[in-house]
């Protein structure tokens, strides 16, 4: 942003001379000064004649006092004064003598800040003026020096030889000023809305302006100017008019570059008329390829062409889009097909709003919203064929498909490519064609072109024409496009002059005539008020017969622009070529501005990532020496024709015409790696600085930097007059660019990328995607998990956070604090979270993190389908976590390990032809098996081809027609062992030698285990028999016999045992101890059921656990003794396919038949913990050694790490959803119960577990004593009696019948209540009963004063004596048929209470006196839900009832009814105690989520504090006393928030947390809590 500011105080100034006179003007002035006799020899030598201007003029030269280098042939001597005094008195002359007007001479007596001020205001677009220009003007009256200076200037005049009245012709600086305050600016007032300050100043005639009123002016200035420039700033938020999401912004910024690029087309190209016959053609398959070298006008030419084919195809409704794939900010395949596949759809939805959808023509009309419009994308809607006039019920408005919510970093190019040929069939027609232009794929990076020519449909369905610009020596590329869009039977109906090649219509550009080149140079001097001499002409032709084109022609402009009609110019003045012209207008800039300023200005355009700001440009040029902003200015205004203004991130940046500016500039400024590191680094530095300035933290360079001791301000998020902050996004856009291209990773990945500051303003900003994209890039990370793990949680959040940015906090530190042991480094992340957070005077804060109920993967890797519907056939990972997967198409596609993306395997020249069917793995080894029967072994670690296994003594596999498949495969040092289903033999090859020898056995062999102790090897086969061979000698050592098949062989040689394990699970234990004697059963287990084979078997032998799984059930057996561990059944319903151990043996990962999650179960407890979420059914589960691997069918890799399951694990949660919560006064412990035994004590301090109540039977109701000394639960009818500071139940009370139990406000007695008997008041000391009451009361509560039982019985409120038991009040209002439907005793007022009748009257109660007073009545709408009324202590606000997305709250204490809009269903509600605030729960879903979000508002006005996002379904809430917030999960976990209103209340809250810097108390638990079990019988037994 450029702010102009002029400080206009009570002196105007000396006149300027003018740079340039007419030659009409300046012959008039030298002869009226001659006809008086007034030498002109001053002003004859300072002005020298040019007829290269237009009109022709007398230039001002250079005077010595003035020198430019490269200019000397200009250069003269002369006194500027005394020209300056000549001019003035000669013009004032002419005035008098009337041949010139008092308005003329005005121009020639004008200061030079009126001169600026009027060519920076006068005849200006408004929008340039309007919050961008202030001035201030102080005017001082009975100034000293100012009657001094007009007595200087009196005497001056005197000593002239004119006449006064001539002198009197001459304006007074005092009119000039006057004018120019008075008249011409405030005209702009109202005209352009121009911000004028004007401050009066009155002196003492004594003693003038003094030094004290200066200063005083000068401080009051400097504070209304930094006020202007914060409040410009503010206001200054530059965004195009619609783009309120980022694809809608970018879909505007190509047509504002289209815009923008256009009015370049200066001249008429005949390939304008080629593409218009093509666009017009109704039935054309064929893409156009405009072909043309550098400079020869494709871009602009595309520009024209997309802004004319409305008028082309007038009789049709076209949707025309442009798109400048190299001037994009992120050029990535992937997000320039999906801004691609967003663009389309986004524009004929707009069309089909405008033109079909108008609710003033049609009001049933009804659109909804993409709850992810910004990034969504059509599904794969199949074919629809080719509708004409596609219905509005067709037309999927909204976009809001399953697959629709996915943005670019979540799918891969086979899926982007379906949704374009999706996107081309549902909107495309020939009465509405699409009609798509792409320019600039030859300059992508990485073959980025070609890769969007494959993406895209082919053929081009018949309402869509493609029209692509192509550089020919990019031939790759052309190759691509001419394979892709093969030859079809359309014809081509173009002109001759259309090159047909095979599968595109091809369009040469032919060089431009250079008589249209000459137009364009004559037409721009011209402008430019400009021309040539005849002898400088020649040159002209000269240079444009060598190098005819547009660009070429401008850069001649900017040459001959300077010649003046005397220049000495030769042929060598126009160089030749654009590359020649670039490189000497740089040159020529050299010597006008300095060589350092212009190398270091341009090479800072060049090497920014999306362009510069005038203002970041002047300031990255003031870094290391003080230039001028002036200097800056001048730079620019010289290259005004060679850079374009763009809106990237809300701000106006600069970049080149075209891109031959930078190679030039790269080569004459940038020639080393080290210069351009140099550049990036400054570049870095300067918006590290902005960084800083805005977020109150340094960039560290490494680990070694405490980055948490720096205080912290939210970052580059600046406060605007509304109160909602704008994003700055210039530094998180161009920070990470130069720090990578500066070698400064470290700073990258420590000072951004895990700043929580960094992520909020990108996904603020609608950037999520880009951030994405940076954690997942690997370059060189050292934190590359933790890096992964981020992207992963943001990718599962996209939907959410597009929807609610503000909310990214609280969902990154929910997910991260349960792995904060797994990845330390994140813990900085964490505390950075906090730390903004107490920064804040106010809102709702994470104090207890509720456990994960999954586990988020640390990477999903896409499998880029060739064609649709590929699937995997078989899968296998390495020991060192390298996997491959063999394709139904023949491919093999590795993955080698987190942060590498899977890639196809690479194969030798004589390999391509190959097909494989099958892959195994051991060790180190990958053995792949091929359609042809050849085996090919590749070690993982060392080798980079695939080594060829070969037996000259058995080629009948080879030739054999069917096909033999690789059984399994073990791998022993350089020994290779593989056998073959349905075989009989083991083949062993020796790697070292290339040799082969086999084993016959008796039966087809079904496992291998080898021995490298007695160098045996163990043949399992499918008649039970197992046979022993000695490795040393190639002999049968001997054999044994099992029930059935063996699958497995567990081989224990510190004991000398053999298991074998059969295929319907039966054991057999054998004693191997002698190698010659046979082996000896020492111990036999029989599965009796058989019908059920084992799916798969894994074994731990550091936990000595082997895990069998069948399809109704995982048998788990403990292997030291060969004992029974465990049995887990399959879910009703459902059935195994697969079950892993986990890497530590206590865990096992299970799939289930249609089920589209991974279960976790823990072994200890048998308790499932909980699910790994996948989006379609699982195919394999793979055991690595960091990682678990799920594999699809499709080929897709979702990838977890083994230590985050392990740590989820510890996270507390109880067996099922949380009921009940109730809370110590003393803010330590809170008790929580799920209607199971259990009763769970937690500790808020530490976050942990602490002890177990264990009860005979599930509880029903929890009740805690006011002041925490006992804990009541009613268990099976049964009353317990806990001691909190104990945990010891000293008293368990039988035949109660109690339904539910209250405890007293003075914590003495308890109150069973019993619907079917008596309830009973008894003392909590010893559980003696005091009194029983007959009649059972609902909704019973006891009185404030703990003196009564108050509850309804049959529409009437009673009030029971707890002294005696007998009903001693009753409520009764005027009309006695009111039935009471709520009521609430108020503690703050104990003689009364708050009564709620069923016609919606609201009486009070004072039962002291037995009085009823009548406060308000409902309206008809409004009605009471007793399950959700409450009452704040005070009595002030009451809880009517929750309807949809609203919450009705009357408020008494101004006896209205107000109603709190949610941003969703409200699902629950309450009031904290003190009344002050509401705290409810709201959901809102989409197609793939329901979002819960917890909101805090006050009651006196509805003002949220603040609101959080819940990670899953709540079931309980509860406020405490002290502004905590407790949230109860369905599956088990609490959550625990704090209110806070100033950043003290949440160290009230948690007052053993420590400081900010102190570790981190993360969610996971190292200890089991204490079970303390209850009384064994009842110690006290009621009649």
């Amino acid at each position: 942003m450029v702010v102009l500011q002029a400080l206009v105080g009570h002196q105007y100034g000396s006149a300027s001379l003018p740079t340039q006179v007419e030659v009409s003007e300046y012959q008039l002035l030298l002869q009226e000064s001659q006809q008086v006799g007034v030498s002109t020899q001053q002003l004859e030598t300072a002005y020298q004649r040019d007829e290269n201007t237009i009109p022709p003029s007398y230039r001002l030269k250079v005077s010595q006092t003035a020198e430019v280098e490269g200019e000397a042939d200009s250069i003269t001597s002369y006194n500027q004064e005394e020209v300056r005094k000549e001019f003035e008195t000669v013009v004032s002359l002419c005035v008098h003598n009337k041949v010139m007007t008092p308005e003329r001479a005005r121009v020639f007596h004008r200061s030079a800040l009126d001169a600026d001020l009027r060519f920076a205001l006068d005849n200006r677009p408004a929008q340039d003026i309007t919050s961008r220009c202030v001035v201030y003007v102080h005017k001082v009256f009975n100034a000293k020096e100012q009657s001094l200076r007009n007595s200087q200037l009196h005497n001056s005049l005197e000593d002239e030889t004119f006449d006064p009245a001539v002198l009197r012709t001459a304006p007074t600086q005092g009119k000039l000023l006057s004018e120019l305050c008075d008249n011409f600016l405030p005209a702009l007032v109202t005209s352009c809305q121009l911000l004028i300050y004007t401050t009066h100043t009155e002196c003492d005639r004594r003693h003038g302006y003094t030094t004290a009123r200066r200063r005083g002016y000068a401080n009051s200035l400097c504070q209304q100017v930094f006020s202007d420039l914060l409040t410009l700033t503010d206001s200054w938020n530059i965004s195009l008019p619609g783009a309120d999401t980022p694809i809608k912004e970018e879909q505007l910024e190509q047509e504002r570059l289209c815009n923008v690029l256009s009015p370049f087309y200066d001249i008429r190209l005949p390939e304008e008329d080629m593409i218009r016959s093509y666009v017009e053609l109704r039935s054309q398959q064929h893409p156009l390829v405009v072909i043309g070298g550098p400079c020869s006008g494709k871009t602009v030419l595309v520009a024209h062409c997309t802004q004319q084919i409305k008028s082309w195809l007038a009789d049709r409704d076209p949707v025309v889009i442009g798109y400048f794939c190299s001037l994009s900010i992120n050029t990535t395949p992937k997000h320039l097909l999906s801004s691609l596949c967003s663009q389309i759809a986004f524009r004929y939805e707009l069309q089909s709003l405008s033109k079909n959808l108008d609710p003033s023509s049609n009001p049933n009309s009804r659109v909804t919203p993409s709850n992810c419009s910004s990034t969504s994308f059509l599904d794969s809607h199949g074919d629809h064929g080719h509708e004409e006039h596609p219905s509005n019920e067709n037309l999927n408005l909204s976009v809001t498909s399953h697959s629709a919510l996915k943005t670019h970093h979540q799918v891969c190019l086979s899926e982007l490519k379906e949704r374009l040929k999706s996107l081309f069939s549902l909107y495309s027609s020939t009465t509405r064609p699409l009609i798509l232009l792409l320019d600039g794929l030859d300059q992508l990076e990485d073959n980025g072109g070609a890769q969007i020519i494959t993406s895209l449909p082919s053929p081009l369905p018949d309402g869509v024409k493609l029209i692509i610009t192509v550089s020919p020596s990019c031939t790759r590329l052309l190759q691509t496009i001419k394979f892709h869009y093969t030859d079809t039977s359309h014809s081509c109906s173009l002109s001759d002059s259309c090159e047909r090649a095979s599968g595109y219509i091809c369009v040469q550009m032919e060089p431009v005539d250079r008589k249209q080149c000459l137009k364009l140079l004559e037409s721009l001097l011209k402008t430019s008020g400009r021309r040539v001499t005849s002898g400088q002409q020649a040159l002209v032709n000269q240079a444009l017969t060598s190098c005819c084109l547009p660009l070429y022609a401008r850069l001649l402009h900017a040459h001959t622009s300077l010649w003046h009609s005397d220049s000495d110019v030769t042929e060598s003045s126009l160089p030749d070529g654009v590359h020649s012209s670039i490189s000497a207008l740089l040159d020529h800039l050299e010597l006008k501005h300095g060589s350092s300023f212009v190398a270091r200005s341009v090479s800072y355009l060049s090497l920014s990532r999306t362009g510069l700001s005038e203002a970041e440009l002047a300031d990255l040029l003031c870094s290391e020496s003080k230039v001028p902003q002036v200097n800056v200015e001048r730079l620019l205004l010289d290259l005004k024709d060679f850079l374009i203004k763009r809106t990237v991130s809300n701000m106006q940046v600069l970049f080149w015409v075209s891109r031959h500016f930078k190679l030039v500039i790269g080569k004459k400024y940038l020639s080393t790696d080290e210069l351009k590191r140099r550049i990036h680094s400054e570049m870095a530095d300067y918006f590290s600085d902005r960084w800083v300035c805005s977020n109150g933290k340094e960039l560290s360079s490494g680990p070694k930097h405490e980055m948490d001791k720096h205080a912290h301000n939210e970052p580059l998020l600046f406060p605007s007059s509304d109160n909602v902050g704008h994003v700055c996004l210039r530094s998180v856009v161009e920070l990470p660019h130069h720090l990578q291209h500066s070698g400064r990773m470290e700073e990258l990945e420590c000072g951004l990328l895990k700043s929580s500051g960094f992520h909020q303003v990108l996904v603020q900003a609608g950037l999520l995607g880009e951030l994405v994209a940076m954690l997942e890039a690997d370059e060189g990370s050292t934190f590359l998990r933790e890096r992964l793990l981020l992207a992963s949680i943001l990718k599962s959040s996209t939907c959410f956070l597009q929807s609610s940015p503000l909310q990214l906090p609280t969902v990154m530190e929910t997910s991260l604090l349960p792995y904060l042991d797994v990845f330390p480094a994140l813990e900085s992340f964490v505390k950075d979270i906090r730390r903004r957070r107490r920064s804040s005077r106010r809102g709702l804060r994470l104090v207890f993190c509720p456990s994960p109920c999954s586990v988020p993967p640390i990477q999903f890797l896409k499998y880029d389908a060739q064609t649709k519907g590929d699937c995997v056939s078989e899968i296998a990972g390495t020991e060192c976590g390298v996997v491959a997967e063999v394709m139904d198409d023949g491919s093999v596609w590795i993955w080698k390990g987190c942060g590498y993306e899977l890639a196809k395997l690479s194969l030798s020249c004589e390999q391509q032809a190959l097909k494989f069917v099958g892959v195994k793995s051991s060790g180190q080894f990958l053995l792949l098996s091929t359609r042809c029967n050849k085996l090919f072994v590749w070690d993982v670690t060392t080798q980079q081809r695939l080594l060829e296994i070969t037996d000259p003594l058995k080629t009948e596999f080879e030739s054999s027609p069917t096909l033999n498949v690789v059984q399994g495969f073990v791998a022993w040092q350089k020994m290779l062992c593989m056998w073959w289903e349905n075989e009989t033999f083991v083949s062993i090859f020796d790697i070292s030698t290339e040799t082969m020898t086999h084993f016959q056995c008796h039966s087809f062999v079904t496992c291998v285990v080898y021995s490298l102790s007695s160098f045996c090897m163990y043949c399992g086969q499918e008649d039970g028999t197992l046979s022993i061979f000695d490795m040393q000698t190639n002999s049968l050592l001997g054999t044994c016999s099992n029930q059935s098949a063996v699958v497995l062989i567990i081989l224990c040689e510190e004991k000398h045992t053999m298991a074998c394990v059969n295929r319907t699970g039966s054991i057999v234990v054998w004693d191997i101890a002698g190698k010659i004697q046979p082996p000896r059963p020492v111990k036999e287990i029989c599965i009796q059921d058989k019908s059920h084979n084992i799916q798969s078997t894994d074994y731990v032998e550091e936990t000595s656990t082997l895990l069998l799984c069948q399809y109704y059930q995982v048998t788990l057996w403990d292997t030291s003794n060969w004992d029974l561990w465990d049995q887990f059944l399959a879910p009703q319903g459902r059935a195994f396919i697969q079950a892993v151990l986990s890497m530590d043996g206590h865990l096992f990962l299970a799939l289930l038949d249609f089920c589209t999650s991974i279960l976790v179960w823990r072994l200890s407890t048998g308790e499932c913990l909980l699910s790994l979420e996948v989006n379609d059914q699982p195919h394999t589960l793979l055991k690595l050694a960091s990682d678990v691997v799920c594999v699809h069918r499709n080929g897709c890799l979702t990838v977890w790490d083994s230590e985050m399951i392990n740590a989820a694990k510890k996270t507390p949660k109880m067996g099922s959803s949380v009921r009940e919560v109730v809370v110590e006064q003393s803010r330590k412990w809170f008790y929580t119960s799920d209607g199971s035994e259990n009763v769970w004590k937690w500790s808020l301090d530490t976050g942990f577990l602490c002890v177990n109540f264990v009860h005979k039977e599930p509880v029903d109701k929890l009740q805690l004593s006011s002041n925490s000394i006992n804990l009541v639960s009613l268990s099976g009818g049964e009353i317990y009696i806990w001691q909190t500071e104990t945990s010891q139940n000293f008293m368990r009370i039988s035949s109660s019948r109690a339904t539910n139990v209250l405890i007293t406000p003075n914590s003495n007695f308890g109150v069973s209540i019993s619907k079917q008997g008596l309830s009973r008041v008894w003392k909590m000391a010893h559980g003696g009963i005091v009194c029983s009451i007959h009649q059972y009361l609902s909704d019973a509560q006891v009185s404030p004063e703990s003196t009564f039982l108050i509850g309804l019985r049959g529409g009437d409120l009673l009030a029971a004596s707890l002294w005696s038991g007998t009903i001693s009040k009753r409520f009764s209002c005027v009309d006695n048929s009111e039935r009471v439907v709520a009521f609430h005793a108020l503690s703050k007022h104990p003689n009364y209470v708050v009564v709620m009748v069923a016609s919606g009257a609201v009486y009070t109660w004072k039962m002291s006196e037995e009085t009823v007073c009548q406060h308000f009545q409902l309206p008809n709408m409004f009605q009471c839900q007793p399950q959700n009324f409450q009452m704040s202590s005070d009595g002030n606000y009451a809880l009517l009832s929750t309807e949809n997305n609203f919450i009705n709250v009357l408020d008494l204490s101004q006896v209205r009814l107000c109603s709190f809009k949610a941003e969703g269903l409200v699902i629950m509600a309450c009031f904290d105690k003190t009344g002050c605030y509401l705290a409810y729960i709201s959901s809102s879903s989409n197609l793939l989520h329901t979002n819960f979000i917890l909101t805090i508002a006050h009651l006196s006005d509805g003002e949220r504090i603040g609101n959080v996002h819940l990670c899953k379904n709540p079931s309980a809430l509860v406020v405490s006393e002290h502004q905590g917030v407790f949230v109860g999960f369905e599956d088990g976990s609490v959550g625990v928030y704090s209110v806070s209103e100033d950043p003290i209340d949440e160290e009230v809250l948690v007052q053993n947390r420590g400081q900010i810097n102190c570790p981190l108390e993360k969610c996971s638990l190292d200890r089991e809590p204490l079970n303390c079990y209850c009384q064994y019988k009842p110690n006290i037994i009621w009649p």
